[in-house]
C-alpha cells in the first residue's frame, strides 16, 4: 500500500478551493472537525489528485495559517510512528512563510505569523504585537533554511522519499556559499519564480478571488500533474 503525506499549511489544505472555508469549523456542519482541512475542500486539493493517481491512501495534515513549525512537529510525528515503517510512502511538504511562530498555551498551539490579525489570548496580546513589530526576515529565513535541512537529512537517513517546494516565500536571499544541494528533494528552493504560487500564475492561474491568496481545483489539478511529472522525472518514489 502506498501512502501519500502531505502537509503545509492552506495551499496544502486547499483552502477556498471550492467552499469559501479556511477551516472545516467555519462551516456550521463541520464545526466539530476544528481546524482540519474542510472536507470538500480537501477533495479537490492538489494531495487528493496525486494520490488517487497513484492509487494511494492520503494523509493530510496541513493546516490553513500554520506555521513551518507545526509542519515541521507533525512531520517528525508522522515519520517517528512505527505503524507506517513499512508501507510505501512519499513526504511531500509544501513551506508556510518563514516568519509563522507556533506558540503553546494553556496546552493549546496557537499558529502566528506577522499579519497583525492572528487570535491570541488577551495574556499574550502584547507578546503578539511585540512579534509582529519585531520580525527579522533575514534571520527567519536563515533559521528555516538550516531547520529544513536537518529535515530533508533525517528523511534520507531513513530513507523516505520526500519532495519539498516554497508557497510563497523563497531561500533567494540566501547566500549562494550558504546554499545547499538539496538534489531533486526540494523544487527550486532558491528561486522566487518556483514557488507554488508563482508557478500557478505562471500556468495562467489566479486566485479564486482578487483579495485570496488561494487557488481553485483547476489549480490543485495542474499543480498534482506537475508533481506527479516531477515525482516521475527524478524518480523519487521506489527509492525505499
Amino acid at each position: 500500500m502506498k501512502i501519500i503525506y502531505v502537509n503545509g499549511d492552506s495551499h496544502a489544505a486547499a483552502a477556498e478551493a471550492v467552499v469559501p472555508c479556511a477551516f472545516a469549523e467555519d462551516d456550521e456542519f463541520y464545526y466539530g472537525m476544528g481546524r482540519r482541512p474542510h472536507p470538500e475542500n480537501e477533495r479537490v486539493s492538489w494531495g487528493c489528485e496525486i494520490a488517487n493517481q497513484l492509487g494511494a491512501v492520503l494523509q493530510l495534515d496541513a493546516e490553513s495559517a500554520s506555521s513551518n513549525y507545526r509542519i515541521e512537529r507533525t512531520t517528525r510525528e508522522w515519520i517517528d510512528n512505527p505503524s507506517f515503517i513499512d508501507y510505501e510512502q512519499i513526504v511531500l511538504i509544501g513551506w508556510s512563510t518563514w516568519e509563522r511562530e507556533e506558540w503553546l498555551i494553556d496546552d493549546v498551539y496557537y499558529q502566528v505569523g506577522s499579519s497583525g490579525i492572528d487570535d491570541v489570548p488577551k495574556t499574550h496580546q502584547q507578546q503578539y504585537k511585540d512579534f509582529v513589530i519585531n520580525v527579522n526576515w533575514q534571520q527567519v529565513t536563515e533559521y528555516w533554511h538550516n531547520r529544513i535541512w536537518q529535515l530533508h537529512l533525517d528523511l534520507k537517513e531513513n530513507n523516505i522519499p520526500h519532495v519539498f517546494f516554497n508557497c510563497n516565500n523563497s531561500f533567494e536571499k540566501i547566500a549562494a556559499d550558504s546554499q545547499y544541494d538539496w538534489g531533486a528533494n526540494y523544487i527550486s528552493p532558491y528561486s522566487a519564480d518556483g514557488t507554488y504560487d508563482q508557478r500557478l500564475r505562471q500556468m495562467g492561474h489566479d486566485t479564486v478571488s482578487a483579495d485570496s491568496w488561494h487557488f481553485g481545483p483547476n489549480a490543485h489539478r495542474n499543480w498534482a500533474e506537475f508533481m506527479l511529472q516531477y515525482i516521475y522525472n527524478n524518480k523519487i518514489l521506489g527509492t525505499k
